[in-house]
C-alpha cells in the first residue's frame, strides 16, 4: 500500500560523517532521530543517518539564492544564534540538472555541514522550510539530524482559503495563518473579499461600497488597498500567491445595497463591476497576481440573474489585463467559455478538457477535528494520483457562514491549523489512492492504511507542541481509542425508547425477530455513523439507535476534562440540522452517556432551543471542541463508558465524540496515563 504518489525511499543506515571544530554529533537511533525531527510534509525521498549535528554558530554562502539565504539568516538571529565565518556552513547550490528540482524541488544533506540545492528560488526557500522544521535548540546549541532529503511537490497549487466577506479578519490574523501555510509548503492564498454581508476591499472609485449601509454584518470592516498590498508583499516573501475574489453576480447584497440596486441586471451594474475587476487588476501586475476570481456560484435568487453574456464580458476584461479567470463549479456554466479555471466545490466534477482546482469535500467549517482529519490525509486531491496540465491541484476553504463575534472564533470554532497541517501532506504528495471509504473514518487497526495514518498523526502531534503552542489547535491523538458499536436497533419514531443494551452488556441480543452483535475494533475521536454527506460510515440506515461501549484504564481516581458531543455541528448555514437543544439535552435526539453506570449531565447551554435560521447569532458552546470540558470521575483501574446515540427526526448529522483531554497553558494535550479496551469484563491485569 502506497499513501503518497510514490512510494517513499526512507533507508535506516549510518551515513558517514567528518566531525569539524564548529560543532560535535551525537549518537541516536534512526527511529529516535526521525520522531525526534519529522518533517510534514513527508518529503518524497529521504534517508535519515544515525547522529545528530550540534552548533552554536552559522556561516553562510548567499551567493546562489540570496532570498531564501536572508530568510534563513534572519531564522538563526531570531534563535539567538551568531552568524559568522567560523560557524556551521550552510551553502546554497543552484542546481538546473535535476528535473525533479525544477520550479520548486529542492535537496537538502546534512553532515558536517548542510548543503541546499534548487534550481529556483522557490525551490530553496523550501528547502529552508525544512531546515527550519527540524531545527532544535537547547539552550545555546543548536541541533540538527543527519540526513539527505529529495523532495519535489506533485501539484502545482497548493492552496487555502477565507470567506473574509462574511466575517472581516485582521491584517494580523491572516498573516498569522500565512506564516503557517508557508511552514507547510502552500503557495497560494485564495481571498474571499466579498459576500451578502460585505464588499470588504476599499474602492476608490466607489467609496458607496464601505458606506455603513452597505455592510449588514462589521460596519466598517475592510481592507484598505494599502492593507491588500501589504497581504501581497507578505505573500510575496513567503512564494505565496494570492488569488482574489470578487463573487458575482451572486452573494452580492452588498453590492446591491451599496448603489441601491434591486437587481444585477440593472443597466449600472456592469459598467460599474468592469471598473473594479479593473481597480482590482491595477493593485499588482499579471506576475505578482496572475489569477482573479469571479464567483458565479450559487446564483439562485431572481434579483442575481444575469446573460451569460454579461459574464463573458467580465471574463474579457480580465483577461485583458493577462490574468487567468477561475470561477466556482458548480457555478454558470458558460458554452463560449473555454479558458477559465474551475474550482469545484461539494462533489461536482470536472469539466471535460477544462483545467480545474479542487476543492471538493474539504470545507473545514464542515469537518468535525477528528473525524475530519481522516478524510483530508486519504482524500486524494483532484481524484489522480499527481497532478498534469488540467488537474492544478487543491485549495482547502474556510467557509464559517454564521457571523462570528469575536474573529479569534474562527479559528476557536473551525479546525483550520489541524486541517492545513493534515492536508498539506496530500497536497504536497499526492494520493495513489482516493480511499473513499476512510473519508469519514479511519481504517481498521490491521491494515497498513492505519499504520500510515498513525505514523503521520504522531508527526502531527509533534508538530503542535513545537509550533503551535498558543494557538488553537483542537487535536489529541485519537488512533488509541477503541469502540464497539451495537445497532442500529429500530425505534419506530421514539427517540427515547430503551434497549437490552442499557440494563446488560452482552454480546448479542435478539428483538423484534432480529439478532444484532456488537461491531469491535473502531478507531477514532469521532464517529460517524452515517456520514452526512453520504460517505462511507457504518451504517445507509436513515435512523435508528445505535450504542458504543469502551473501557477506560486509568491508574488513579481523578477528575478528567473530557470533550463530549453528539451530532456535531457545521459552522454553516444557520443550526442546520437544529433547532438547538433544550436544557437538559446533549441533543435534540436524546443521546445520553454513562460512566460506571452514571449518567453524565449535559452542558448547562448558553442559547439553548435556538432554531435553524439563526446565522445572525455566532455559535458559543455548541461543538465540544470550543466549550468548557466535561467533567467526569474516573475511578482507578477500568472505568466503563456506554453511549446511546439515536437519530431521526430533524437531525442532519449521526454521530458521537467522547475524548478525554487535558487542557494546558499550552493548549490542549492527551489525558496522562489512559489507556482503551473494548472488552466488557477487564480487569487490573489487561
Amino acid at each position: 500500500m502506497t499513501i503518497n504518489s510514490k512510494p517513499r525511499r526512507i533507508i535506516w543506515f549510518l551515513i558517514p560523517f567528518i566531525l569539524l571544530s564548529l560543532g560535535c554529533t551525537k549518537n541516536l537511533g534512526n527511529a529516535d532521530i526521525a520522531a525526534r525531527f519529522p518533517i510534514i510534509p513527508t518529503p518524497k525521498e529521504m534517508v535519515y543517518g544515525q547522529k545528530e549535528l550540534s552548533f552554536t554558530s552559522v556561516s553562510m554562502d548567499t551567493l546562489a539564492f540570496r532570498k531564501a539565504s536572508r530568510d534563513l539568516n534572519s531564522f538563526f538571529l531570531r534563535q539567538g544564534f551568531v552568524v559568522n565565518d567560523d560557524g556551521l556552513k550552510i551553502t546554497f547550490i543552484k542546481d538546473d540538472t535535476d528535473d525533479k528540482l525544477d520550479n520548486e524541488g529542492y535537496s537538502l544533506h546534512i553532515d558536517s555541514n548542510v548543503l541546499i540545492k534548487a534550481s529556483t528560488e522557490k525551490g530553496a526557500f523550501y528547502g529552508v522550510q525544512t531546515l527550519k522544521q527540524i531545527f532544535r535548540k537547547s539552550k545555546d546549541t543548536g541541533n540538527f539530524p543527519v540526513l539527505d532529503i529529495r523532495d519535489w511537490p506533485t501539484f502545482k497549487i497548493r492552496g487555502f482559503m477565507h470567506d473574509t466577506g462574511r466575517n472581516f479578519q485582521s491584517i494580523a490574523q491572516l498573516k498569522e495563518q500565512i506564516e503557517v501555510l508557508s511552514q507547510y509548503k502552500f503557495n497560494v492564498f485564495h481571498w474571499h473579499l466579498t459576500d451578502d454581508p460585505g464588499w470588504r476591499l476599499e474602492s476608490k472609485i466607489y467609496p458607496e461600497l464601505q458606506s455603513n449601509g452597505a455592510f449588514s454584518r462589521q460596519q466598517g470592516k475592510f481592507y484598505t488597498q494599502e492593507d491588500f498590498k501589504d497581504i501581497l508583499a507578505f505573500c510575496k516573501e513567503r512564494n505565496i500567491t494570492v488569488i482574489p475574489e470578487f463573487d458575482i453576480p451572486g452573494h452580492t447584497a452588498a453590492f446591491r445595497k451599496a448603489f441601491g440596486i434591486d437587481t444585477m441586471k440593472d443597466a449600472k451594474v456592469l459598467p460599474i463591476l468592469l471598473d473594479l475587476f479593473d481597480e482590482l487588476c491595477g493593485l499588482a501586475d499579471e506576475i505578482e497576481m496572475p489569477y482573479i476570481h469571479m464567483g458565479t456560484d450559487e446564483v439562485r435568487n431572481k434579483e442575481e440573474y444575469v446573460s451569460n453574456d454579461f459574464i463573458l464580458k467580465i471574463m474579457d476584461r480580465i483577461k485583458s489585463h493577462k490574468r487567468e479567470v477561475i470561477v466556482w463549479k458548480e457555478g454558470i456554466n458558460l458554452a463560449a467559455d473555454s479558458l477559465s479555471i474551475n474550482q469545484l466545490w461539494a462533489q461536482h466534477p470536472p469539466k471535460e478538457d477544462h483545467r480545474f482546482i479542487d476543492s471538493r469535500a474539504n470545507y473545514i467549517n464542515h469537518l468535525d477535528p477528528f473525524a475530519g482529519m481522516s478524510r483530508l490525509y486519504f482524500q486524494q486531491p483532484c481524484r489522480q494520483p499527481k497532478g498534469d496540465s488540467l488537474a492544478l491541484g487543491g485549495i482547502l476553504c474556510a467557509w464559517p457562514d454564521n457571523r462570528i463575534e469575536n474573529e479569534r472564533d474562527v479559528l476557536t470554532q473551525n479546525p483550520i491549523y489541524p486541517s492545513i497541517v493534515f492536508y498539506s501532506d496530500a497536497i504536497w504528495n499526492g494520493r495513489e489512492e482516493d480511499y473513499k471509504e476512510y473519508w469519514a473514518k479511519l481504517p481498521p487497526m490491521v491494515t497498513p492504511e492505519f499504520k500510515a495514518f498513525k505514523t503521520f498523526e504522531d508527526k502531527v502531534l509533534a508538530h503542535r507542541d513545537a509550533f503551535f503552542e498558543g494557538k488553537e489547535f483542537p487535536y489529541v491523538r485519537q488512533s488509541d481509542i477503541q469502540w464497539k458499536v451495537i445497532g442500529p436497533f429500530e425505534h419506530k419514531g421514539d427517540l427515547s425508547r430503551t434497549f437490552p443494551v442499557e440494563n446488560e452488556l452482552k454480546d448479542s441480543y435478539k428483538i423484534d425477530g432480529r439478532t444484532y452483535e456488537w461491531k469491535d475494533s473502531i478507531v477514532g475521536g469521532t464517529i460517524h455513523l452515517k456520514h452526512f454527506f453520504g460517505f462511507p460510515a457504518l451504517t445507509e440506515t436513515k435512523s435508528g439507535t445505535y450504542y458504543a461501549y469502551t473501557a477506560i484504564y486509568s491508574p488513579d481516581a481523578r477528575v478528567q476534562d473530557f470533550w463530549i458531543g453528539f451530532q456535531g455541528w457545521s459552522r454553516s448555514g444557520g443550526r442546520r440540522g437544529g433547532p438547538f437543544p433544550e436544557i437538559g439535552q446533549w441533543h435534540t435526539t436524546n443521546p445520553k452517556i454513562w460512566i460506571n453506570k452514571k449518567e453524565i449531565e449535559p452542558p448547562k447551554w448558553k442559547q439553548p432551543s435556538l432554531g435553524v435560521k439563526t446565522d445572525e447569532i455566532p455559535f458559543i458552546d455548541e461543538d465540544y471542541f470550543y466549550r468548557e470540558p466535561t467533567k467526569i470521575n474516573l475511578d482507578k483501574g477500568w472505568n466503563r463508558v456506554l453511549l446511546k446515540i439515536p437519530h431521526g427526526g430533524n437531525s442532519w448529522k449521526w454521530m458521537f465524540t467522547c475524548v478525554p483531554v487535558d487542557l494546558t497553558e499550552k493548549g490542549v494535550r492527551e489525558a496522562t496515563g489512559l489507556r482503551f479496551k473494548t472488552k466488557f469484563n477487564v480487569d487490573e491485569n489487561d
